[in-house]
């Protein structure tokens, strides 16, 4: 009876194979999975179309870990417990493999500044952070402590008018730099539309703990210490893949907090946020350089060499053998230290800065600080902020500064001190740096 319909023919009309489909929905290739199974169903039996599904190969969902992977810490006495919960929730996200928090370790968004963390295989946007690849560069200029003190007043003006903080900029055209010539600005759309920021802040620092700072270094010489990074076009595209990492990683993985997600670094998502990291880095650096060359040439003086080094950034790295695929690792507000490296690592600005090397530390990944790390909030350090005592401070201290908020004075940071002794094991100090010059983006202080 040809009106009669077969049973396969039944189990087939009442067939959905979406639903059949519901663990492969947030699949890379779902569609391209939908397709052969339809197209498998029009001619198969109900048990064989079910077979043919259970046979497709399936990835299931990564989970956060019941326990976090392992955490070295470096002055547990100067780190808020706040700060190391977060740094382990980070820990314990599938792809991590291990952790640190230097000394000057402070809450952050998802991440403590000051955590360096490994990832297999993978890079978080959180992780890095939203001010990419923020750095701190020191000149050191053939300028005796003499005469520099004897003109102090003049170099402080002609720094001044050589850098821009926060909104401020420089006219158009005023400050040129080859990295704006680079093709990957053209990579990607989100690029593509920041370069004219990108230009417009060129060659100027960011607000906030940013600083152009001339400091009095060992062997009777004079360095100019800056501390900036990639400004808004670095935090507009921090953003954006922020949001991108989060859409990836719940396609992947459940129960991830917002802030804690990742790319793949074989991903097109993973590889697109690396060129622009690494761009945005390149575009850190020729923001400092610019301040530096800058400085020189309205000085008349001459350089005798620089150091810099950058934190907010990812490093990959493939010598170990039980990840083939690589380990990135993340330093937010953390520092390279591998053996022989010079690095930086700026106090506050009322207390000394250092010049050290590294020690290659494995149990610190090979980091240091990037600084003193701040203490309580910045609603709480101007709370806190003691006026007279600060004004007493920078006058015994014999330091001239411009622009320096309530929140940016060295009572609301840790002491730089303390904080360099907990990681001897890291680094050795080279030379200390003691500050003369501060200029920082807030309110202009009296002695201006």
């Amino acid at each position: 009876m040809s009106h009669l319909k077969t049973q396969s023919q039944k189990d087939k009309s009442h067939m959905n194979t979406h639903q059949m489909l519901y663990k492969f929905h947030n699949e890379p290739n779902y569609g391209e999975i939908a397709k052969n199974v339809a197209e498998f169903a029009k001619t198969h039996p109900y048990s064989e179309i079910v077979a043919y599904i259970d046979a497709l190969p399936f990835t299931p969902k990564m989970s956060m870990l019941t326990s976090p992977k392992p955490l070295k810490i470096f002055g547990r006495d100067l780190i808020e417990q706040s700060a190391i919960d977060q740094m382990n929730t980070c820990l314990s996200i599938p792809v991590a493999i291990r952790g640190a928090l230097m000394p000057d370790a402070h809450l952050g968004y998802a991440m403590p500044i000051g955590g360096v963390i490994e990832l297999d295989n993978a890079i978080s946007p959180s992780f890095v952070g939203y001010d990419i690849s923020c750095m701190v560069m020191l000149t050191i200029f053939d300028l005796s402590h003499e005469k520099f003190m004897a003109n102090r007043l003049q170099y402080a003006q002609i720094l001044k008018s050589v850098t821009r903080f926060g909104r401020d900029t420089f006219p158009e055209g005023s400050r040129q730099h080859y990295v704006m010539s680079d093709s990957r600005w053209n990579e990607t759309n989100i690029l593509r539309g920041l370069k004219d920021l990108a230009q417009q802040q060129l060659g100027t620092s960011g607000g906030g703990n940013h600083f152009a700072d001339l400091v009095l270094l060992a062997n009777d010489r004079v360095g100019l210490l800056t501390h900036s990074g990639s400004r808004g076009a670095g935090h507009k595209f921090a953003t954006h893949y922020t949001k991108v990492a989060k859409e990836y990683t719940d396609k992947i993985a459940t129960n991830v907090s917002k802030g804690y997600e990742w790319f793949s670094i074989d991903s097109d998502e993973g590889q697109e946020y690396l060129i622009g990291m690494d761009l945005l880095g390149e575009y850190a650096e020729a923001n400092h350089a610019l301040i530096h060359l800058h400085f020189e040439n309205e000085s008349n003086l001459n350089s005798s060499g620089s150091i810099k080094n950058k934190h907010n950034f990812a490093w990959q790295e493939w010598n170990d053998p039980y990840f083939p695929n690589g380990i990135v690792n993340h330093r937010k507000g953390a520092t390279p230290a591998y053996f022989g490296q010079l690095g930086l690592i700026p106090g506050s600005s009322g207390t000394p800065s250092y010049v050290v090397m590294g020690l290659g530390n494995t149990a610190s990944l090979n980091s240091s600080s990037h600084g003193a790390g701040r203490v309580g909030s910045r609603k709480q350090a101007i709370e806190h902020h003691d006026k007279p005592e600060f004004e007493e401070h920078m006058i015994q201290e014999d330091i001239l500064h411009f622009g320096l908020s309530p929140d940016e004075t060295y009572q609301a940071y840790k002491p730089i001190a303390a904080v360099m002794q907990a990681q001897t094991q890291n680094v050795q100090v080279i030379s200390k740096m003691y500050p003369k010059v501060v200029i920082m983006s807030g309110a202009e202080s009296d002695d201006g």
